[in-house]
């Protein structure tokens, strides 16, 4: 099985901001070729807002992105088209840590007045399932690294940056989960869409 690992970054506000209000300026995303294997292929795309286009000061502080770079990023549509061109044919599962990347995807579709692709929701939620195989609380992807004894790698809240070290923990996870639920269980609430242990909020 291969599993897409996806990070998105979206507008945000210090105060004043709410989920509908929120648009994708960035998906970042690697490609596994297996649940134990290492990151074979990856994804990087700035998108243009509509809603909203001009950056809050507190999301250029926390994404280090730039005004400059959504401006001259394609929309959400188009990118969208060339992230499902970039994974190709099926089989394959998405994996995020939290649910909030799937429910981001979801209000982008809906505001552009997209299908949400129905292989989205064949989703692992990283996040919970983290948590569950150590006994812990859910926790932001940072202290996972620290408990996984992995280093931090790049940019946080970078899409891509994010995306390469969620792909780091995702071997330390997913055999678990295909051992459980086995390949063909990875589908719908069965692989864990995010509605238990977890906040929904990004990594």
């Amino acid at each position: 099985m291969r599993y897409i690992v996806v990070d998105l970054e979206a507008t945000c506000w210090l105060k004043g901001g709410s989920r509908d209000r929120m648009e994708i300026i960035e998906i970042g995303a690697v490609l596994l070729g297996s649940s134990r294997g290492l990151a074979v292929s990856e994804f990087g795309a700035f998108v243009r807002p509509v809603l909203e286009p001009v950056l809050s000061d507190f999301c250029r502080e926390l994404t280090h992105i730039e005004q400059a770079d959504v401006d001259g990023a394609a929309p959400f549509p188009e990118v969208l088209s060339r992230f499902l061109e970039w994974i190709g044919s099926e089989p394959f599962v998405l994996c995020s840590w939290g649910a909030y990347d799937l429910g981001q995807f979801e209000t982008d579709c809906r505001r552009h007045k997209l299908p949400l692709p129905e292989t989205f929701r064949r989703h692992v939620n990283l996040k919970a399932e983290f948590a569950e195989q150590r006994g812990i609380q859910p926790c932001g992807m940072a202290h996972a690294l620290v408990i996984s004894k992995l280093p931090l790698e790049g940019t946080h809240h970078r899409g891509i940056d994010d995306a390469r070290n969620i792909g780091r923990i995702a071997p330390l996870v997913l055999p678990a989960v295909e051992a459980r639920d086995g390949v063909d269980g990875l589908d719908g609430p069965a692989g864990n869409d995010g509605s238990r242990a977890d906040s929904g909020q990004q990594g």
